[in-house]
């Protein structure tokens, strides 16, 4: 039992990738089990997966973010894809690879899901396994939960992240500790995405962001794309990890295009990305604060600082080897959110810098994150409640003074 509870936790993170066939889980088919060989056999002819030599969990074939964008970008290949598109790609690519992976939620079979994440896929592959249920978020999460128990890869989509508070239950009880209060009979293999975030004029109910409510569940990933290619990459990584993982997708992002390679690519689940290189301050963001931020960089690079910003991408557990490279650089932190204020991502982080890069900052670690209000629905309040390019800019400003 001891053993048990030992690796129960987050089971493949901190673990070296293995060449052998992943256990399986009670009522795996001999499907899954034929392509779990092919899985590790994949990590294992990647190596550990980081050229830091940092681990990652079991199944997800890890790519350097860095790297892997740069061979795309210098290949002359490739295809242009808005985000909604590169995620579907996802999907039809993996449940063509195993038939074990299933999707299930509220419209998203003929109708094609409400932001065309699943367009065509019930055609291609069938009721059963791309499932419209009722609208009880509860009740099809829970079935996807116990899908996962016995040999499946569920995809549980929610329409709105904020219909996902009707799941909580399942979400913390079961996907997060299952494996733990089995004594490790169970895996949990789920991936819960959907869109969140701040649109235009969706009203407080349709504007939540739900990574602080979900940030302090034991045994749960998450992580949070921001463009078309890191949206495929973290998709697929996800669908393959044996962690349930939680993906957040903006809602404002879906018609963001990009060129992404024609070949297979993964993204690990646990790196974060660099977007820009600098000198003078650490700029930590992700999902669509990164265009704020990228936005905010041009009014800085004109006005003589070098900001190095990086999308940390996998908001539980952070990239702190990449985050910590980058403080000893530059000694100066800023981080930048769309969650709220109190008890956000922003707070999880600052206080993970401070506990871990005390020696190396010059300045305190400054945060900016959206306001502790309910999302107003009239446009220029809306935008009042979110961080602004200008407000970067000036918090940079007094960061480097």
């Amino acid at each position: 039992m001891a053993a048990a509870a030992a690796s129960s936790t987050l089971h493949g993170v901190g673990a070296v990738a293995s060449a052998k066939p992943r256990s399986a889980a009670p009522g795996t088919s001999a499907a899954a089990a034929r392509r779990s060989v092919r899985v590790a056999a994949a990590s294992a002819k990647g190596g550990p997966g980081s050229a830091r030599g940092r681990l990652v969990a079991r199944g997800a074939v890890a790519a350097k973010a860095d790297e892997a964008a740069a061979a795309a970008g210098s290949k002359p290949g490739g295809h242009e894809v808005l985000m909604f598109e590169a995620l579907r790609e996802a999907l039809i690519e993996e449940m063509n690879l195993d038939p074990t992976v299933c999707v299930m939620g509220e419209d998203v079979g003929h109708y094609g899901g409400s932001y065309k994440v699943t367009k065509g896929l019930a055609d291609m592959f069938g009721d059963l396994r791309v499932l419209d249920t009722p609208i009880a978020e509860n009740s099809f999460t829970g079935m996807g939960v116990g899908a996962a128990m016995k040999g499946l890869r569920p995809v549980v989509e929610g329409m709105n992240m904020g219909f996902l508070l009707l799941a909580y239950n399942q979400i913390s009880n079961n996907c997060g500790m299952l494996h733990y209060t089995s004594g490790g009979q169970f895996k949990i293999p789920v991936v819960i995405r959907g869109p969140g975030g701040v649109g235009r004029q969706l009203g407080a109910e349709h504007s939540q962001r739900l990574e602080s409510y979900f940030q302090s569940i034991p045994g749960l990933q998450m992580v949070a794309c921001s463009t078309p290619y890191n949206a495929k990459g973290l998709m697929k990584a996800a669908i393959r990890s044996e962690n349930p993982v939680v993906l957040f997708e903006h809602v404002l992002l879906y018609n963001l295009k990009e060129k992404i390679p024609d070949e297979e690519y993964i993204c690990c689940l646990e790196e974060a990305e660099m977007v820009r290189p600098g000198e003078h301050v650490t700029i930590l963001t992700y999902s669509r604060m990164r265009y704020h931020v990228m936005q905010a960089a041009k009014t800085l690079v004109n006005k003589g600082y070098d900001p190095e910003v990086i999308d940390i991408r996998s908001l539980k557990p952070f990239d702190l080897h990449t985050i910590g490279n980058s403080i000893k650089k530059t000694h100066r932190v800023l981080i930048v959110e769309e969650c709220m204020r109190t008890g956000g991502i922003g707070a999880s982080l600052r206080s993970a810098i401070i506990d871990n890069f005390w020696d190396y900052l010059d300045a305190p670690v400054m945060c900016l994150s959206s306001q502790d209000v309910p999302t107003p629905y009239a446009a220029t309040l809306e935008d009042a409640t979110v961080v602004q390019p200008a407000q970067i800019v000036a918090a940079v400003e007094q960061i480097c003074q």
